[in-house]
């Protein structure tokens, strides 16, 4: 929300900055798990802001799927999607969005996945995968398109890192691990960078109402309705995070609003703390 005041001693009035048309006109937006529950809400309010818009995903079809809607709402968004573990593909990525817009102003990195177990239930599978996806393919985006960025007197990153990163929580070692990761390597982007006119930054949810927590739900036998019903309870703000509160703050992170913040990771929790 952005306030205007109306005159010296008027009340401010507040508009709602998701429907400022022009807050990132023309600007290059790459985001990464653009067909995901996050990603889908990414998508949707860079388009509606005026960003152009390149997408990545695992999924072909969720990538098509956003594609699709966005071109019925008037929004023409270009994707390429692939395997985030494969440093060609990352490198392609940032690539592909630089042919199709002419630069990378703002990269979203918000793909992840969220492997459970702790260290005598993790396979090397499932260490090495968390590893790759949630923090190298990050540091080959990055790679890729700080360059570009430099090139064009600036830019923003915001990383998807998580409070069970910064705070971590039992029963998920590889999972907390490269998310702590992402939060180091936001800082060290970050002050590194900050001479370039590139700001990086992180946001660390809490639980999220996403397909993916409600398919994790349902993969260890529970109702995600009634999971989900539950961990609201959990929550001294009444409810885990929608998608949209999550894409409402890495779009701030993102914008001129923010332009004096580098280097930080930024929780967003409606207040849980992180417990066993």
């Amino acid at each position: 929300m952005v306030s205007k005041n109306m005159g010296f001693g008027d009340s401010p009035i507040l508009t709602d900055d998701t429907q400022i048309p022009g807050r990132f006109q023309n600007k290059s937006v790459v985001i990464t798990g653009g067909a995901g529950g996050v990603g889908q809400a990414l998508v949707r309010k860079f388009c509606q802001q005026g960003a152009h818009v390149f997408i990545s995903d695992l999924s072909e079809k969720g990538c098509r799927a956003i594609q699709s809607e966005m071109n019925q709402a008037g929004h023409q968004i270009h994707f390429l999607a692939g395997d985030l573990r494969e440093k060609t593909y990352c490198e392609s990525v940032v690539a592909a969005a630089v042919k199709a817009h002419g630069g990378v102003d703002i990269l979203l990195n918000n793909a992840g996945i969220i492997p459970r177990g702790n260290a005598l239930e993790t396979t090397d599978e499932m260490w090495h995968q968390a590893l790759d996806v949630n923090l190298t393919a990050v540091f080959y985006l990055c790679r890729a398109a700080i360059p570009h960025m430099k090139a064009n007197g600036g830019g923003a990153i915001v990383n998807t890192s998580s409070v069970w990163g910064t705070h971590p929580g039992p029963g998920h070692v590889a999972y907390c691990t490269s998310k702590g990761a992402v939060a180091a390597l936001t800082k060290n982007l970050g002050r590194d960078h900050a001479p370039d006119g590139i700001r990086v930054n992180a946001v660390c949810p809490h639980e999220i109402n996403t397909p993916m927590i409600r398919t994790g739900f349902e993969r260890r036998g529970l109702d995600p309705d009634k999971a989900v019903e539950e961990l609201n309870k959990t929550v001294p703000l009444g409810r885990i995070a929608e998608p949209e509160d999550i894409a409402d703050v890495i779009a701030f992170l993102a914008s001129e609003e923010a332009r004096y913040i580098a280097g930080e990771t930024v929780e967003v929790t409606g207040a849980k703390p992180v417990s066993g």
